[in-house]
């Protein structure tokens, strides 16, 4: 029953301190300087997440270089570049990767 309770009120710590930025926040008044630097935020927290989970597996070392995820990341970046379509990088990531691991 803890954990229960634990993730409840993690859930709504979550809510609130998102709830109360999107309510205090007024984007009006926020000055250029700062809205020019966080535009670069997204772009800074997806590699963030993305790269741990590609160059890292579950023990917390690092993978080989011929390892499907390294692989794909690298032809998703490669096609990323010349195509600049995310939808395409995306498709063309996953599709090398199902390639490589269940072919």
């Amino acid at each position: 029953m803890n954990i229960w309770v634990s993730i409840i009120i993690a859930g709504l710590i979550n809510y609130l301190t998102r709830l109360f930025s999107v309510l205090v926040i007024n984007p009006k008044k926020i000055n250029g300087k700062t809205k020019q630097v966080l535009i670069f935020v997204p772009s800074a927290v997806f590699p963030a997440i993305i790269f741990p989970a590609v160059f890292f597996n579950q023990e917390g070392s690092l993978v080989e270089i011929n390892d499907a995820k390294v692989i794909a990341i690298s032809v998703a970046f490669i096609i990323g570049i010349l195509s600049k379509n995310l939808v395409i990088t995306i498709l063309s990531g996953l599709l090398v990767f199902w390639a490589i691991t269940f072919i």
